[in-house]
This record gives structure tokens, C-alpha cells and sequence, in this order.
């Protein structure tokens, strides 16, 4: 599902935390500059996951927004990006993470072609479903809360990110 390379000279820039988004950086390059993602940027840093995330992909990944990492429990961002928690946190971030990139259109066709839902595997291995409310997509997790997509289609060179307003858990029972 590559876009053609003249398509990619019409990918907008967006706004995102107070910064540009450049279609022509990595997804680390751009998120580093948004004032709304400082602890994602701060736990992608404590989980090591740097370099595949600045890597060629293309990967779909659902942001959230420190205002969603802020409805976690008190106390959590800061266990989790602790060097014991390194496997945990690499779990909850890379659930965030699809293959591909998948813009909304490509989302909302999926939604439309599974009659209402689409489950998406992610790159951690579990599921999230795709969902939507009027003109607005939602994603769950497999705990059954929902993010509501507050900026879709974010172009990256190597993916798309889509900021969304929680943070999703993958299923406790593994």
C-alpha cells in the first residue's frame, strides 16, 4: 500500500502540539517537536525504541497526548519508564504501533467493510478495533477502552501517526 511519489508532494504539513509536522521526517524527527507529546517522545526514549520507530517502516501509529498519558493512574508514566519496567513499557507503546501505513480513509474503509468494525493487529502482538461515531474514529483496546482520533492523518517519510486522546492497554491476560 505504498503512495505513489507524487502523492507525497501533496501531503500537507499539520499542526500537532504547537509544531509542524513534515511529511519529509521520520515519526521520532516530527514527534520530538510536539509540546503535546513530550511523554510519549520521553517513554519511546525509556523503552529504546528510538531507532525502530526512525526506521524505514511504514508504521501506523496511534499518539497519545500527555493530557492521555495524565488519565493513567498516579504514579504510572513514572513506573513504567523505569528500566526494570523496559519490557512492559515496550509492550504498551509498540500496541500503538501497526504495520503499514493506514490513513483514515483506509480505516474508515475497513470500519465500513466490517460492517461497523475493524480489528487491527498491532505490532505487539494484540488487537485493537476500529470503530466510528458520526464522522469520528474511535480505537479500542482489548480491555474495552476507547481513544477518540483528535488529529488523523499525520504523514511521516516513514508512516502516518493519528494522535488520539488515551492511552490503549493491551488484554492483562496473556
Amino acid at each position: 500500500m505504498m503512495k505513489k511519489p507524487e502523492n507525497l508532494m501533496k501531503q500537507e504539513t499539520k499542526m500537532v502540539g504547537g509544531a509542524e509536522m513534515y511529511p519529509t521526517k521520520n515519526i521520532v524527527e516530527n514527534a520530538v517537536n510536539s509540546k503535546e507529546h513530550t511523554t510519549l517522545v520521553a517513554a519511546v526514549k525509556a523503552a529504546d525504541l528510538v531507532d525502530v520507530l526512525s526506521s524505514e517502516g511504514p508504521f501506523t501509529v496511534f499518539a497519545p497526548t500527555n493530557a492521555a498519558f495524565d488519565k493513567l493512574p498516579k504514579g504510572t508514566v513514572i513506573t513504567l519508564v523505569m528500566p526494570e519496567n523496559i519490557e512492559k513499557l515496550q509492550e504498551i507503546l509498540t500496541y500503538h504501533v501497526v504495520a503499514g501505513k493506514w490513513s483514515a480513509q483506509d480505516i474508515a474503509k475497513l470500519i465500513k467493510d466490517g460492517k461497523g468494525k475493524a480489528v487491527i493487529k498491532t505490532v505487539a502482538g494484540g488487537t485493537i478495533t476500529a470503530w466510528m461515531k458520526g464522522t469520528d474514529v474511535y480505537v479500542t483496546d482489548e480491555n474495552g477502552n476507547s481513544a477518540k482520533v483528535t488529529i488523523a492523518d499525520v504523514n511521516q517519510s516513514n508512516g502516518v501517526i493519528h494522535v488520539i486522546d488515551a492511552v490503549l492497554l493491551p488484554g492483562m491476560a496473556k
